[in-house]
């Protein structure tokens, strides 16, 4: 017979390494930044770096991250891959850690 009391720790500790899991596809301000613009909705990897002001390279290898981690997806649009967030959710905790950020200075 198993006992619901450690099942229930069994799941909460599943969620924290989820949310660790997310906070680590998080840990570049490049990351942080391309989550905040998807927050805004699709955009192509073109559009990304001309909003962010970065190489090609590096957001693609920056969603390249993102992708693998559940984050964002990708979607064919013609030749261009448009990429969004698979979880508003992410963006909220985004712009929420974003504000927080900005109240400190």
């Amino acid at each position: 017979m198993s006992n619901p009391a450690v099942a229930g720790q069994s799941a909460a500790y599943e969620a924290f390494e989820a949310a660790a899991e997310l906070l680590r596809a998080l840990s570049t301000p490049i990351r942080v930044a391309i989550v905040a613009e998807l927050g805004g909705g699709e955009r192509c990897v073109h559009e990304l770096v001309e909003k962010l002001g970065v190489s090609q390279p590096l957001v693609s290898q920056h969603l390249r991250v993102l992708r693998g981690a559940g984050v964002v997806r990708g979607a064919r649009r013609g030749r261009e891959i448009a990429y969004s967030l698979v979880d508003e959710h992410v963006a909220h905790i985004v712009a929420d850690a974003v504000s927080h950020a900005r109240e400190g200075t």
